[in-house]
């Protein structure tokens, strides 16, 4: 089953085919890389998945696609060496919205340190890392986004 839309006017061979995307971050200016990709993803609190036993957690995540424009794909971000994971004011409902700002890095004892996860709302989520590995990769094909993300300067708000 095809996720195109077929629009009859021929601009679907006229586009350039997007390759999914993949990173891997081993250091801090790579999570940033990340960090900007997937900044204004979507996800669940269910979506979030720690697995004590194998040292990692995974998260699926709708990602805005910046590089494309309009669009939105499905994608997954797995930490591994992870030693805990902890939560701050994030909604326990599983089925309630998050939406990512922004990923930073803090240094530890090295090579490790703690990956924060900063949610709309002012929730965040801690990963403590023996050493940073990372990778993100996209999963499904694109689909038309229903609404792009804005970012209102400081200025601009009415608050």
């Amino acid at each position: 089953m095809s996720t195109e839309i077929l629009t009859g006017e021929g601009d679907e061979a006229a586009r350039p085919r997007v390759e999914p995307l993949r990173l891997l971050a081993e250091d801090a200016d790579d999570l940033h890389i990340i960090s900007a990709a997937l900044q204004d993803a979507i996800l669940r609190p269910v979506d979030i998945v720690w697995e004590p036993m194998g040292r990692r957690v995974t998260l699926k995540l709708s990602r805005f696609c910046w590089e494309c424009g309009g669009t939105r794909v499905m994608a997954a971000m797995q930490f591994g060496d992870v030693i805990a994971v902890k939560s701050r004011r994030l909604p326990r409902l599983p089925e309630s919205a998050l939406e990512l700002l922004a990923m930073d890095f803090e240094p530890g004892e090295a090579p490790g340190g703690r990956v924060i996860m900063m949610f709309a709302g002012g929730g965040d989520l801690r990963i403590d890392v023996e050493c940073l590995d990372a990778v993100l990769t996209d999963l499904s094909e694109r689909w038309p986004a229903k609404v792009a993300p804005t970012h209102l300067s400081p200025e601009a708000d009415p608050a």
